[in-house]
Formats: structure tokens, sequence, C-alpha cells
């Protein structure tokens, strides 16, 4: 295996590939090392990156006392991802969230094997997130701010809405990492930025419908330490559902030869 290799090759399912190693290596004296690189680290990765990230985010929140509006936590939610990807990004893929590893791997770029404990670290790096966020905050501010708790929807006539704008808002943060950082084709070495940003737009754009969560494991986090659970299926399948659309755009249109699964 080569000392340092891309995103889109260290995540591939494509196990029956012929992996070129010297004699020694194939005969299993760094074995232990190779299988801490491969799967330990990216795990560790993803948990210490949500975490920053998701106490970040939600620390805007519960600090937006100024009067910002979603101007804020916009700015901290893009920035603070855009930061880990950059940093963790070649040792996991900088995920950081579970819509995203779900469309990652339906597109060839995560194996099988790294799927739920992706998910699993990145829902614990969320509640350390959030209670990091908490331990930090007074507690007037954190009551009011619900735990930085996606709150917005109050009433059942606000469910589609809200529903509909985090399928396309996840459509539009997993499109810029599948497309940006996965695909060989369009991949940059600009897709944290890029991400970090799309993260921003998203919140400055629907932050007023739903919150703009995007996110499963940033909306997991501060219900599970603020005990706040309403309407919280919405922040699950809004954007499990915006990653199963980018999922099809990628395998079926816009993916390069190896990515399409329709005229190869």
């Amino acid at each position: 295996m080569p000392v340092k290799e891309s995103k889109t090759e260290l995540y591939n399912l494509d196990s029956s590939a012929d992996i070129s190693e010297p004699a020694e290596e194939k005969a299993g004296s760094h074995r232990p090392a190779k299988i801490f690189e491969r799967y330990v680290q990216p795990c560790v990765a993803e948990l210490l990156g949500s975490a920053l990230f998701i106490f970040v985010g939600c620390s805007s929140v519960i600090e937006n006392v100024e009067g910002t509006g979603r101007l804020q936590p916009a700015l901290a939610h893009g920035l603070a991802l855009a930061i880990v990807i950059a940093v963790l990004g070649e040792i996991s893929g900088g995920h950081f969230n579970p819509a995203v590893s779900v469309s990652v791997f339906l597109i060839g770029g995560l194996e099988l094997i790294l799927l739920v404990p992706y998910i699993l670290v990145q829902l614990l790096g969320g509640m350390i997130g959030a209670g990091l966020a908490m331990t930090i905050s007074s507690s007037a501010e954190y009551s009011n701010a619900t735990g930085a708790a996606f709150n917005v929807v109050k009433n059942d006539a606000q469910v589609a809405s809200a529903t509909v704008a985090e399928i396309v808002m996840t459509l539009f943060l997993t499109l810029a990492v599948c497309m940006g950082a996965v695909n060989r084709r369009t991949s940059s070495g600009m897709a944290p930025f890029c991400i970090g940003l799309t993260v921003t737009a998203d919140i400055l754009a629907g932050g007023a419908v739903s919150g703009a969560c995007m996110n499963p494991a940033r909306a997991f986090g501060p219900a599970v330490v603020a005990n706040y659970w309403s309407y919280h299926w919405i922040y699950w399948v809004g954007p499990m559902l915006g990653a199963l659309l980018t999922a099809s755009f990628v395998r079926l249109l816009l993916g390069d030869q190896k990515t399409r699964v329709l005229l190869k």
C-alpha cells in the first residue's frame, strides 16, 4: 500500500484490487500497523472531528445573544467543518456526518466495514461536542437555546416544509462532498473550503425553515444532552433522503466512468 493514499483510494469498496506491497508487508510483518491505520485511525478521526465541529456549532447557537440571527451559527458551522476536513480528511475522508458517510458509501468511496462504525462514532462525537458546549455555557443561555437542539419546527404544519428543506440542503452538501472530494474527475484540493461554504450557505438560506441541520449527528448530540426530541425524526429522514438522492445523481448521471453504472 502506498504511504499516502487519496480519500478516493483509501475507501474503495473494490476489495479485489491488486495492491502492490513489499514482500515483507505481504508476509504480515506490518499487519497490525496497517489495520490500525486503515480501520482504527479513521474512526478516531471521525470521533474527534465530529466532537470539535459539533462543539463549535452548538456553542455558536447557545452564545448567539448579540442579535446576529443566522450569521453567527452559519459562519461557525461552515468554518469549523472546513477546518476539521482539512486537518483530518486525509485520515478518514472528513465525513463527520452520517448522511455524508451514507452517500460516500453508496458511490463507492467508503468500505462497507467502516460505514456503521463511522456513524456510531459520529453520533458519539455529537454527544461529546454537545456536552462540552453545555459545560462552557451559562444555564440561562443554554436553556434559552434549548441546548442548541433543533427547535424550529413547532407544529405539524411546518413538518413538510422542514423535511423538504432538509432533503434539498443535504443534497447540496453531499453533492459538494461526493463531487468535490470523491469523484475522481471533479475532485479538488478546494473541497474542504467548498464543503464548509455549502454548510454556511445552507444555514443562511434554510435556517428559519428547519434549522438547517443536514447532519443527524449534529441533531442527535444536543437532543441527548438537552433531552429535547420534538420532531427529531425530521433530522434523520431529511438528510438520509438527501444523501440517497445525491448517490442516485452521481451513480446514474454525474459520476466518472468508474462511478457511473450507466454508459460506462
